[in-house]
């Protein structure tokens, strides 16, 4: 028998929702892939390198994919629950997990890293990235991009005609020129979503908090009864994420 629309909500509210592990979201939402595959490609580059540094690492879930560590591995996060799944993680494999703040400056020497990696950074401190690399040094990362689950965000917040603007590739170009980076790849592919119930939905909204900045079952309850309603009757809500493939260097 079907869950009812508070049933749904009951569960979703209270599902913790620390660390970058979707898989509560199994059978309840889908999310196309890349097609380069990030997690491997990262792990390609990490085998070849003596010093690497990993941005906003989250829970340390996918940089703990990789096969090999540098002798020299370290990773941020600010967020303290992440941060403490992120220890646990990595620490047994050699990884420095370091606290820092959401704003620059990074607590790195100068030329402290032959390769910086990241996926999905909220921010982007370019000329940070380019200070911390050693000359011929790369950053290597995928980045969330433009227009990323805009229906979604127009569902709740109406029209947002400019959603992530600033994540478009030739804008992320442009800044990685300026900080001194040279751009080797800036890819971008569009990828399909999918929210098979109400408590997917609210379930990734309290995840990843700024797709709806305010966002909370109380505030928006009317809406999340119009949407549980909407998928009964058309099936589930089809959302668009974007990806961008990122690869700089810096000068020798």
């Amino acid at each position: 028998m079907p869950r009812t629309f508070d049933e749904l909500v009951a569960e979703a509210a209270a599902a913790p929702v620390d660390g970058w592990d979707f898989s509560w979201l199994d059978g309840r939402a889908t999310e196309q892939r890349p097609s380069w595959g990030y997690q491997r490609l990262m792990s390609r580059r990490l085998a070849d390198v003596s010093a690497a540094l990993d941005l906003q690492t989250g829970g340390g879930e996918v940089l703990s994919g990789a096969d090999k560590f540098p002798p020299t591995m370290a990773a941020t996060e600010s967020w303290p629950p992440n941060r403490a799944r992120a220890a646990k993680l990595l620490h047994p494999r050699g990884v420095v997990v370091v606290a820092t703040s959401d704003e620059p400056v990074l607590p790195f020497a100068d030329e402290a890293f032959d390769l910086v990696t990241s996926r999905h950074p909220i921010t982007l401190w370019w000329s940070e990235i380019h200070r911390v690399l050693r000359p011929g040094g790369t950053y290597f990362a995928q980045h969330v991009g433009p227009a990323t689950m805009v229906e979604l965000i127009e569902f709740f917040l109406g029209p947002k005609p400019a959603v992530g603007a600033e994540r478009d590739p030739a804008v992320e170009r442009a800044q990685a020129s300026a900080a001194g980076l040279d751009v080797l790849e800036m890819r971008m592919e569009r990828l399909r979503a999918e929210f098979f119930d109400v408590g997917a939905v609210i379930y990734f909204l309290r995840k990843v908090i700024w797709t709806v900045p305010d966002f909370s079952v109380d505030r928006y309850r009317d809406r999340l009864r119009e949407l549980h309603d909407r998928i009964e009757v058309q099936g589930p809500f089809v959302a668009h994420s974007t990806r961008t493939l990122v690869e700089a260097r810096k000068p020798t």
